[in-house]
């Protein structure tokens, strides 16, 4: 069974990019988009420009475990793609943490 609050279709991600809003830190780049649901969805990505396997798996888990601890929820009704950027290697979580929630705050203005 599928978790209904994971973008999964390309169709998604292609709305998000062509029709949604960008906003960069210093760790990460959010795109979002309305999504005309009662939840949110959302997708995290890191490119090989991260670097090699281990190091974007790492950028992923660093991304949802800020997302999980953050004190900053996500407003509910919008898709969401949280991207890496490279310099997200060797950071440490609060870092990430940091930078998440301030993009989340300027996705509330």
């Amino acid at each position: 069974m599928l978790k209904q609050n994971v973008l999964r279709k390309r169709t998604d991600f292609s709305a998000i990019y062509n029709k949604g809003k960008s906003l960069g830190e210093r760790y990460i780049v959010l795109f979002y988009r309305k999504n005309d649901l009662p939840y949110s969805r959302t997708a995290f990505l890191a490119s090989k420009k991260v670097g090699n396997s281990v190091e974007r798996n790492r950028a992923r888990r660093l991304m949802k475990e800020s997302i999980r601890t953050s004190q900053v929820k996500l407003p509910e009704g919008y898709d969401y793609i949280f991207i890496a950027r490279n310099t997200i290697l060797n950071r440490k979580c609060a870092d990430v943490k940091k930078s998440i929630e301030a993009a989340i705050k300027k996705v509330k203005r």
